[in-house]
């Protein structure tokens, strides 16, 4: 299988998802480290999920801003990318890990919380370090055409995944007008184990599904 663009699943909670994902080509899958999350996977359940999995990056999703705390979830979890919800964060959280060129960060950013112009300030100067950006929302939001100009702009200098807004009517749409690296979706829960609706989840990525 082989995607239009580059795709991050978030919030990944069941191997059905996981399982469903890889098999559909996605880059990366996303799994929430921090005990308190209705999204939560503890290290067993996450370990034993990615033994069945293969082809894709994983990325430990936490919104915490200790440090020492994220250093113990990186032991326990051993992620290929760390997703952070603080830029402030980026530099020092950079020169963990093994890799000669420092740990591979994903910053999460909430549109829902900034204005146009904070949005802006954000990218110029809290984003140095990270490989993406990730912009989701926590609330409502509506890609207008102020938003959409503004992020038609920061995509073209930064690598941006679009996270909210998107849909199996407009992503198409959205990957010709925005210059983005790529999108992010959501997983969600199964309702008991081996039994999952992928709903809307399968809709986008079978719209962008595109023949080898």
């Amino acid at each position: 299988m082989a995607l239009k663009t580059l795709v991050k699943i978030s919030n990944v909670t069941n191997l059905s998802d996981a399982r469903y994902c890889a098999g559909m080509g996605v880059d990366m899958l996303g799994f929430s480290m921090d005990a308190d999350s209705a999204n939560y996977v503890a290290p067993a359940t996450f370990a034993e999920m990615r033994s069945w999995v293969a082809g894709v990056l994983i990325v430990g999703e936490t919104t915490s801003t200790d440090v020492g705390i994220i250093e113990q979830l990186l032991d326990a979890y051993q992620p290929d990318l760390l997703q952070v919800d603080e830029g402030a964060m980026l530099p020092y959280l950079s020169t963990f890990g093994n890799r000669p060129d420092g740990l591979r960060l994903i910053l999460r950013v909430d549109l829902s919380q900034l204005t146009l112009d904070q949005l802006e300030t954000l990218f110029k100067t809290g984003s140095a370090g990270a490989e993406y950006i990730l912009l989701e929302s926590n609330g409502p939001l509506h890609l207008d055409t102020d938003l959409k100009a503004v992020l038609q702009r920061l995509a073209g200098r930064y690598p941006v995944l679009l996270g909210t807004g998107i849909s199996a009517n407009n992503v198409h749409e959205l990957l010709t007008d925005l210059p983005v690296q790529g999108i992010a979706l959501s997983g969600g829960n199964e309702e008991q184990p081996g039994n999952k609706e992928f709903g809307e989840l399968m809709d986008v990525l079978e719209a962008i599904e595109v023949e080898e």
